[in-house]
């Protein structure tokens, strides 16, 4: 009986340092993340130029291309077609593809060429389980000093949740420029959680000094962050 082996697939971790390469994209050549720094950095990856649910995300991280800058985000696309390739897929989206109201969308972040998959196998793009030969839909999220701070993974089949990617990086500006926790389905402008407490105690003479926080009990407390002190950090 045949054994089939699946290739194990070597992967960054959060909080590691992110694996520096130089590569040709649409937009000139980058050495990565060394271009980037004192940016936040969205890399992601597609299967493959020409397909369907490929476009659909990339025309809608086109047009939220601008709500990504104004938070301090730069967007990197990658896919193992070539450059050509990628120069005449997006220009048959802007000229030929209407989706969702979207149409006419010129996509203006780099897309990189990696027909060696070099840079996709530094960051576990390329997971035989799913597709030996494309690279799954990988998100990382790259802070100024250049730390991985969190990866998401789809399928091929499965197209990304743009607001979520969104939310993912203001999330994590707000609970770095603030030091404090966001609990399950946290949006901007929702109560935040604040550090354990340590103690009842502690909780109690937080509660008693009447400082915004509230506490269910010493683990759980929660603060209120209005929305106009989430968008000072999106605009730093």
């Amino acid at each position: 009986m045949e054994d089939n082996k699946i290739e194990a697939v070597s992967m960054p971790r959060i909080g590691d340092v992110a694996p520096a390469f130089r590569a040709v994209t649409t937009q000139g050549e980058i050495d990565f993340p060394k271009d980037y720094k004192d940016k936040w950095t969205i890399l992601f990856s597609h299967p493959a130029d020409f397909t369907p649910v490929c476009t659909s995300e990339f025309m809608t991280f086109a047009t939220m291309e601008k709500q990504f800058n104004d938070a301090n985000c730069r967007l990197i696309g990658l896919s193992v077609d070539g450059l050509y390739s990628h120069i005449a897929w997006l220009r048959t989206i802007k000229d030929k593809i209407e989706y969702k109201g979207m149409k006419d969308v010129e996509v203006n972040f780099p897309l990189i060429e990696d027909i060696t998959m070099e840079v996709a196998k530094k960051y576990g793009m390329i997971q035989p389980g799913e597709s030996a030969t494309k690279a799954v839909r990988a998100v990382f999220y790259i802070d100024p000093k250049g730390i991985i701070r969190a990866m998401i993974y789809y399928p091929l089949s499965l197209g990304r949740n743009f607001d979520e990617l969104y939310r993912v990086l203001i999330g994590l500006q707000v609970a770095d420029q603030y030091s404090v926790a966001l609990p399950a389905d946290w949006r901007p402008g929702d109560d935040v959680i604040v550090p354990t407490a340590g103690s009842c105690g502690v909780a109690k003479s937080r509660m008693d000094n009447q400082d915004g926080i509230e506490c269910r009990d010493w683990f759980f407390c929660t603060k209120k962050l209005p929305m106009s002190d989430v968008n000072k950090v999106i605009k730093q």
